[in-house]
């Protein structure tokens, strides 16, 4: 069966075109859909604009933006494909992983390194394949991106200017596009044509701390102080918090007393966190932070916000970010 697919733009650099000040989003999804050659499974491609910024501005009230215009058209067509900026895919294809859940449709996002204006780019490629996915029978949120299909919650933007910008972390590739063929290295993952849940509550006050030599415990109090409630600290290795010279242990503990919902990752981009590895992280495992295992920063804070959008009590933030969703951990 061929299918309807619906193209949401939100500008981003495949969109963009050269301005006075620099590289700036000004080009319409119908004028770079026409680069798209024919697909046999595509019967019909619309497209709306729902934005047009570099996606350094994107925030997370576009996030409920993109979700719901998801949401509105959910039952006319067989798929989605959204156009995005690089800088913040990873964190946009989280939030939208935990805000539409179960579906039976393809939410694919995808854009490019190099402008779909310019002669030489990846854009024209990118869009094809995400094209190409989204006419595939399975539910779920992915980015395509140098013909590889990575999980929602999964991908991380690992490089500035090379077509291969993004990698899927701690979890396999969901497959790979080549022109028009698709191939599952692992099987297609199963569609069990669920209704589509959309739940866009958010809370926003929520801040990441990446941890270095020298950090002082006082910036603990400024958060305590501020209006944050969920803090997500970056740790060194495995979950290592200092507690020699510069202790930093008795502040996050006043945080957790506190009622505010502290987070525990590394600063490492593969393997995850474990603290029961070393005595750094062992003083803070009995505390009621949350562990992340192998979950991605971009994740952690989508994640964060959509938890904190449904609850503020720290145990039950606690049980719904430690709970798999869509694949976020292992």
């Amino acid at each position: 069966m061929k299918k309807k697919l619906l193209l949401l733009a939100t500008g981003g650099t495949i969109a963009s075109i050269q301005g006075e000040k620099g590289l700036t989003p000004g080009m319409t999804p119908d004028e770079f859909i026409r680069f798209v050659e024919k697909i046999p499974l595509l019967d019909q491609l619309d497209t709306k604009v729902l934005m047009n910024i570099d996606s350094t501005n994107m925030q997370p009230e576009s996030w409920v933006t993109i979700a719901e215009a998801v949401r509105d058209h959910y039952d006319l067509y067989d798929g989605f494909v959204i156009t995005h900026g690089t800088d913040t895919m990873a964190y946009t294809s989280a939030a939208l992983s935990y805000m539409l859940q179960q579906g039976n449709k393809p939410i694919v996002l995808t854009g490019s390194q190099v402008p779909m204006s310019f002669e030489i780019t990846d854009a024209k490629r990118n869009l094809q394949d995400a094209i190409r996915f989204a006419c595939e029978d399975i539910s779920g949120v992915f980015v395509v991106f140098d013909g590889r299909v990575i999980q929602g919650t999964r991908a991380v933007k690992i490089k500035t200017k090379s077509y291969d910008a993004f990698e899927s972390v701690n979890h396999p590739y969901i497959g790979y596009v080549n022109n028009q063929d698709v191939t599952y290295p692992l099987g297609r993952p199963t569609n069990d044509n669920h209704l589509l849940l959309c739940d866009t509550s958010l809370c926003t006050d929520v801040i990441v701390l990446k941890l270095y030599p020298g950090i002082k415990p006082d910036i603990f109090d400024y958060l305590k102080q501020e209006v944050y409630k969920g803090v997500i600290v970056e740790s060194f290795g495995s979950g290592g918090i200092p507690i020699v010279g510069r202790n930093l242990l008795p502040k996050i503990e006043e945080l957790i007393d506190s009622e505010i919902s502290v987070v525990i990752t590394t600063q490492c981009l593969e393997e995850g966190e474990d603290l029961h590895l070393y005595e750094v992280g062992r003083n803070i495992v009995e505390k009621s932070i949350i562990h992340t295992k192998n979950m991605n920063t971009e994740a952690i804070v989508a994640k964060l916000m959509w938890t904190l959008g449904k609850s503020e009590e720290p145990s039950e933030v606690k049980k719904i970010m430690e709970r798999p969703i869509a694949f976020d951990r292992s």
